[in-house]
């Protein structure tokens, strides 16, 4: 059986109709036949707290991403291994500059800045802000680079008015911990597609 952090590349879906809460399915490919995990985010809570499992049944905790503060603007999230506890870092929003073009930074268990998760095209992230639906023809792009590794880790959007998905690709062949990229997926596409669907 395919583990989520074994792959290079794999594809998270969500449906955005949804009324009571968000899933997450996520497939070993574009074809979306073998779901490797599955996620939850809970509605009307005042702090995020998402869990990442190995299926649908929750048998196997693989993550659990947790907002920081209620009133935490700039969107800081602790990624922690769900099996050991390991605490692993923070993604943060990066204020201001997500107004324009979405950045995130990751950060150490000492606050110390270790990477990046941000959008590639300034020119196409400040169009989007103001033409609602561009993202369906002109799908956003991010990259997520951490200190030390040899490569970095793609993210592309693929969106309609019914179906979201993420296509993450380079994750094992960057060297990027697998935790912090996938836990970069699910964010990406909770709080990034929400603004989006908004929009």
């Amino acid at each position: 059986m395919e583990h989520l952090f074994e792959l290079d590349t794999y594809m998270v879906r969500q449906k955005v109709m949804k009324i009571l809460g968000e899933e997450f399915h996520i497939y070993s490919d574009e074809s979306m036949r073998s779901m490797i995990g599955y996620s939850k985010m809970a509605a009307l809570k005042l702090k995020e707290d998402i869990r990442v499992y190995s299926d649908e049944s929750k048998s196997t905790e693989l993550l659990i991403i947790k907002q920081k503060a209620i009133l935490d603007f700039t969107g800081g999230f602790s990624i922690v291994d769900g099996q050991t506890g390991e605490s692993l870092g923070t993604l943060r929003r990066k204020g201001m500059k997500s107004i324009i073009r979405d950045s995130w930074v990751l950060t150490d268990q000492k606050e110390n800045v270790v990477g990046s998760l941000g959008e590639e095209s300034g020119g196409l992230a400040l169009i989007r802000r103001f033409i609602p639906y561009l993202h369906i023809l002109f799908p956003q792009q991010f990259h997520l680079r951490v200190n030390g590794a040899r490569g970095t880790v793609k993210y592309t959007q693929k969106m309609n008015p019914f179906v979201h998905k993420l296509l993450v690709s380079g994750v094992k062949s960057s060297g990027v911990d697998p935790r912090i990229a996938a836990a970069a997926a699910i964010l990406l596409i909770a709080i990034e597609g929400r603004q989006n669907q908004a929009g």
